[in-house]
């Protein structure tokens, strides 16, 4: 099966995709702008400003996401030898870091109005932020160590301890006294979030969803024509 995984046999595809995927993200996006900005309330106590929440909380699961991924594809890659599941981690990585910058920037704005102040050492907050430096490890250790099965364990290791804090900023709320209030939407049971917001920030969800692929994707290309150029068909 992870045959398929080959470098030389997804670069056909992924060189294709960025294109398609920029378009179908610009209509997503020019949707989801008009359903948070113009279409959905104001809320009774946050005013405008909530509206915020429409790229913080997406900006915050799509950081979760990815680094959820990279861990999975770091754990695999290492234990069956797929150095390509090496490769797409490390594509993925940046746009999980920019994210992550998004969510504590668009935090530390809403924070203002709400709590008062720009910035809190809040558990989730503070989780998210250490959370930032393990994406910052994470591409740090590809920047400085030339021997790739070096590269290989110390980023898997990263990956590892790194995972064991995006549990925390999911149970935070839960576990502590935060000043953020706690999950709003439930997979589970029902969501205290009026459908009228939910809606918006689904689609503005979907809209980061596909412009993390897309980094991912021109990334990705660049590190493929990279081993092309150096005569390696596959990793």
């Amino acid at each position: 099966m992870f045959k398929y995984f080959e470098p030389n046999k997804i670069f056909s595809i992924t060189s294709k995709a960025p294109k398609y995927v920029l378009a179908l993200f610009l209509i997503i996006f020019t949707i989801g702008l008009i359903e948070s900005l113009v279409l959905s309330p104001e809320d009774y106590k946050q005013s405008h400003s909530v509206r915020i929440m429409y790229v913080h909380v997406p900006a915050a699961w799509i950081t979760l996401g990815i680094f959820s991924s990279i861990t999975l594809l770091s754990i695999v890659g290492y234990i069956f030898k797929i150095k390509n599941f090496f490769l797409i981690s490390k594509s993925l990585a940046p746009s999980g870091f920019i994210f992550n910058i998004i969510a504590l920037v668009t935090g530390s704005i809403w924070g203002k109005p709400t709590w008062g102040t720009w910035w809190a050492w809040d558990a989730r907050i503070t989780s998210m932020l250490i959370l930032a430096l393990f994406y910052g490890l994470y591409l740090l250790a590809w920047r400085i160590y030339q021997d790739k099965e070096q590269v290989f364990k110390i980023t898997c290791l990263i990956t590892i301890l790194g995972i064991i804090n995006v549990p925390i900023i999911k149970y935070s709320v839960d576990w502590w006294n935060t000043l953020h209030q706690p999950a709003s939407i439930n997979i589970l049971s029902k969501s205290s979030i009026h459908s009228s917001m939910l809606f918006p920030l689904m689609i503005m969800t979907a809209a980061f969803a596909l412009f993390s692929l897309l980094i991912f994707l021109m990334k990705y290309n660049t590190e493929l024509i990279k081993i092309k150029n150096k005569g390696l068909d596959r990793l």
